[in-house]
């Protein structure tokens, strides 16, 4: 991108779209619309109502500094510092995993399975998104959410604040800090990668969401071997438990939810991609 050269947002946008796929970005020309709508304060569409207008060398210079992060295989959400999940816009950093869409299957189901849940648990919040998802649909119910990441629990706060949304904040593993405490529903995205498939991810992944979120033990299901068999002890009489899994981990898991004796027969949900992605199970009322 030479310096003395006139860049208008046409001309800019298609010398990005070239750069950044030749550093291996899927959506060149998607990103780099985003980028240039975080340089120039512009939407999209006032992108192309001003294709033809010089950027200034403020917007210049802010534009490369964004490109140049990108080209590093820096995530997109980390850099606009945004993701949108369930609706809503989060506030994201390389201290939360970044939402994803097919995440928003868990929500789903939990709201289909308990529409008129009192009370709602989110172990390992992260952003916070589940749990704030849930509370603007489940107006009636007291959300709890958990995370070990005080950082994560920050960022989780900022975004109720955000969309007005009243969510209690522990600090904790697994369910520590609600002891003595039973749910209607809980939900959970635990890390589930194995650890040794974690170096094979894309870099935006393995580079800069915390590992902590991610690296589920050799094989990916050391949360799933704890949680599933505690939280019977934290679910109400008929109440819920919906988790998230990886591609390939529903048989293992489904026969975790069947050992014990108390839960009745595991559903399992696909997400948009048809892959096996939330597991539910509702604990029994008399164990």
């Amino acid at each position: 991108m030479a310096e003395h050269e006139i860049w208008t947002p046409l001309k800019l946008l298609a010398w990005t779209k070239d750069f950044l796929s030749s550093k291996g970005v899927v959506n060149a020309r998607l990103e780099a619309e985003w980028l240039l709508c975080a340089a120039t304060g512009l939407d999209r569409v006032g992108l192309y109502l001003h294709y033809d207008k010089p950027l200034n060398d403020g917007e210049l210079a802010d534009y490369r500094a964004l490109v140049t992060r990108r080209a590093r295989r820096e995530p997109l959400q980390h850099i606009l510092g945004t993701q949108e999940f369930f609706g809503l816009e989060y506030e994201v950093s390389a201290d939360v995993l970044v939402p994803r869409y097919d995440t928003e299957v868990l929500v789903t189901e939990a709201l289909t399975h308990h529409p008129e849940a009192k009370s709602v648990l989110d172990v390992g919040t992260g952003s916070g998104c589940i749990a704030i998802a849930l509370k603007k649909r489940l107006i009636q119910a007291d959300v709890t959410a958990i995370d070990i990441s005080e950082a994560a629990l920050a960022i989780a706060r900022r975004n109720a604040t955000r969309h007005d949304c009243t969510v209690e904040y522990l600090l904790g593993s697994l369910f520590l800090p609600v002891a003595g405490r039973c749910f209607d529903i809980i939900v959970s995205n635990p890390p589930y990668i194995p650890s040794a498939d974690i170096e094979s991810l894309e870099q935006e992944v393995r580079d800069y969401d915390p590992r902590s979120a991610l690296d589920g033990g050799r094989d990916g299901l050391d949360i799933y071997r704890k949680m599933i068999p505690d939280a019977c002890e934290h679910l109400n009489p008929c109440g819920w438990l919906l988790v998230e899994i990886g591609s390939g981990q529903a048989h293992d898991i489904i026969q975790m939810f069947t050992q014990g004796g108390c839960y009745e027969k595991p559903l399992i949900s696909l997400d948009p991609g048809g892959i096996e992605r939330v597991i539910s199970a509702q604990r029994k009322e008399h164990v």
